[in-house]
């Protein structure tokens, strides 16, 4: 237990003491609450995650959580946000570093600003990756029968998803009244990108060597792109909500970034225990958990959904997935 979590445990006891040295422990309190939230929303992602991460060898699995972890740190939670800034405030990247290491405040703002395009994005490319898994005609396990069965005589095309999720966000658009444009632009991009990275997936699965068990070389480095792709869509929530816990960019960064560490940690945990095949709905869970978090950012052009309520709702339909995959189990013995 301790080799998976070791360095969780270290890199958060670091972060905290960077931010009681930084500015006090009312920083290092509000680091440790970060952390908390991350690891709340992005608990289904771990679940995601680790479905890919089985399939790689270990030296990417070590990959994932050695230099993917600077990627969702510095990438993903920090300069991604100030990219964002930088294209939707037409500013330049140095102005927009000044402001979020100078004026905090101002920075918040402009990302706040920027929130029908985040939600557009995020929002689009999850409800594609939910979608593309409700309508898996080759799913054979199911939770909720009556409603996932039939779904999947929908299934078999790579095509019905996106413009499922292309329907829905047109006509979200007629109703974000200023935020259209830059909502549906945003969207039709975040829809297009998820799109493109099942399709590389399924190639990478069709055409890796057969034989082996896991991918080595560029079906790896393709699954492993896949994953940080996934990881930045599920950080945009928390980003925005983390600017109503506090504005220091730094401690931002450093929770977000250390709960983002937890959540490879119970990757890697599950992928070594084989937690997915061992529960077998909680696949259906994390889906389903994701598919609310991708109608919550959705939904968030028009209204702001707490980020406890998204937290708690994911964590509860997780946690109900499990139950029911511990009831199937032990009914199964019973019966054996």
């Amino acid at each position: 237990m301790f080799k998976i979590f070791g360095f969780s445990i270290f890199i958060t006891i670091t972060a905290l003491i960077v931010a009681l040295v930084y500015s006090g422990p009312a920083a290092a309190m509000t680091t440790l609450f970060l952390i908390a939230v991350e690891m709340a929303i992005s608990f289904d992602n771990a679940i995601v995650n680790a479905k890919v991460l089985a399939k790689l060898s270990h030296f990417w699995q070590q990959i994932f959580l050695t230099v993917g972890i600077l990627i969702a740190i510095f990438v993903v939670r920090f300069l991604l946000p100030i990219v964002i800034v930088m294209l939707t405030a037409n500013l330049a990247f140095h102005d927009v570093i000044n402001l979020a290491l100078n004026d905090t405040a101002k920075y918040g703002e402009k990302l706040h600003d920027a929130h029908a395009a985040i939600a557009g994005f995020g929002g689009s490319f999850l409800l594609a990756l939910s979608i593309y898994f409700l309508l898996d005609d080759e799913r054979k396990v199911f939770w909720i029968k009556r409603i996932e069965k039939p779904l999947q005589k929908f299934g078999g095309t790579v095509w019905l998803p996106p413009v499922i999720v292309l329907s829905v966000v047109s006509i979200m658009a007629l109703f974000a009244h200023s935020h259209a444009q830059e909502f549906l632009r945003a969207a039709i991009a975040g829809t297009l990108t998820y799109t493109l990275l099942k399709v590389i997936l399924d190639f990478v699965e069709r055409f890796a060597p057969s034989g082996k068990k896991t991918y080595t070389g560029w079906p790896a480095l393709l699954g492993f792109l896949y994953l940080e792709v996934l990881d930045a869509s599920f950080s945009f929530d928390g980003v925005l909500g983390a600017f109503a816990i506090t504005n220091q960019v730094l401690l931002i960064a450093l929770g977000l970034g250390v709960g983002a560490v937890w959540v490879r940690s119970f990757t890697i945990m599950m992928v070594r225990r084989g937690t997915l095949a061992t529960y077998k709905y909680l696949d259906h869970g994390a889906h389903y958990a994701i598919l609310i978090l991708a109608l919550a950012l959705l939904l968030g052009v028009y209204v702001e959904i707490p980020d406890a309520v998204i937290g708690l709702s994911s964590i509860g339909v997780i946690l109900f997935s499990f139950i029911a995959s511990k009831h199937s189990n032990n009914k199964r013995l019973k019966s054996a």
